[in-house]
């Protein structure tokens, strides 16, 4: 990404003001309207104006460049995503967020009286909200020493894991357990890890009772034991929790059948380890916003849809989460990478 950057820099570098001007105004009103920009239009909008004529000219320069393309015989232009990359990289002028969005975000955001996982929930909801787009936000897996944890019966088929860190974060998972588990399973499943706790993350603690399980399981009523498998097993699994939320959005915006099958396996591919892996990746590699627009992203192939990302950084600069927003190409790009970026440094300061 800061190589596809630097590269559209340097070529913004050698277009002359004029190719600029045009470039930029035919990005800002196809994002605004989704629809081809015409000479005659240009012309009435460019200060200083320029003639038609010459506007064409420019016009074919930035096509053979594959910045612009026709959709129709005799019709406007439209950026390719190349075009509206170089944009976003080098032409954009941010919008800033108010005193009172600043307020909101920040109220809204707040760890009191909630756990780590649905602080990280709510955040997707809001970004969601505010960008008008879909929200990802993923929390890696955390690696605080644990103080104590809980097993509640939550159905007759669920077990609700109360897990709560040195750190004071409270994290809560429901799991899948054997039908009609008794109160006295869940009580020695509680008392056996509860004994075992010390200066040891989840992945240590799972370890630990792994090795010992195997040598006096019998110490252990079968039942707590599947409790304890179940619930270290949920807890240690992946790189981190993402939260998903506005996908109906991105949905209602996509017409072509092909595009919306595409999107579908997006949220698929998004929920996997690997997307998870790769946006935490970008997020470590990054000190702020990122921009990824359409095929050329790192993060999915998928021509369209462009995403908005940034790292959460706790006061010490390590990663606490990733935050995002995926949206249509025609994005808008002032608003969301504003959003993106303080949503983002509110989290860092959160949970740092």
């Amino acid at each position: 990404m800061q190589k596809e950057m630097m590269a559209g820099t340097d070529y913004l570098a050698r277009m002359d003001g004029r190719s600029a001007q045009v470039l930029k105004e035919i990005v800002e009103q196809y994002l605004q309207s989704g629809d081809p920009v015409g000479s005659r239009t240009l012309s009435q909008k460019l200060t200083p104006s320029l003639s038609p004529a010459t506007i064409r000219n420019v016009m074919a320069e930035l096509t053979r460049a594959g910045l612009l393309f026709s959709p129709h015989i005799s019709a406007g232009r439209v950026p390719t995503e190349k075009g509206v990359k170089l944009f976003v990289d080098g032409l954009l002028e941010f919008g800033r967020l108010t005193e009172n969005e600043q307020r909101i975000i920040a109220a809204r955001l707040s760890l009191e009286g909630r756990s780590y996982n649905d602080l990280m929930a709510d955040a997707s909801s809001l970004l969601a909200g505010l960008s008008k787009a879909a929200a990802v936000v993923l929390a890696p897996k955390n690696d605080a020493a644990i103080r104590h944890i809980e097993f509640v019966a939550y159905g007759p088929s669920r077990v609700l894991v109360i897990l709560v860190g040195a750190d004071g974060q409270v994290e809560n998972r429901i799991v899948e357990t054997p039908p009609d588990i008794p109160a006295s399973a869940l009580t020695e499943a509680s008392k056996y890890l509860n004994a075992r706790l010390g200066d040891v993350t989840i992945g240590g603690l799972r370890q630990r009772v792994k090795n010992e399980m195997r040598e006096c399981r019998q110490e252990l009523d079968q039942l707590a034991a599947q409790v304890i498998e179940a619930g270290l097993a949920y807890w240690d699994e992946g790189h981190g929790t993402l939260h998903l939320r506005g996908q109906a959005t991105l949905l209602d915006d996509i017409n072509e059948m092909a595009h919306l099958s595409s999107i579908r396996r997006l949220f698929e591919t998004l929920e996997t380890q690997e997307m998870m892996l790769k946006l935490l990746h970008s997020a470590q590699d990054s000190d702020g916003v990122r921009i990824y627009v359409g095929a050329e992203s790192e993060l999915f192939d998928l021509s369209g849809v462009s995403m908005v990302v940034a790292p959460a950084r706790s006061k010490d600069n390590r990663i606490v989460g990733a935050i995002g927003v995926i949206g249509p190409t025609r994005l808008n790009y002032g608003r969301v990478v504003p959003v993106v970026d303080y949503t983002a440094k509110i989290l860092g300061h959160i949970l740092g």
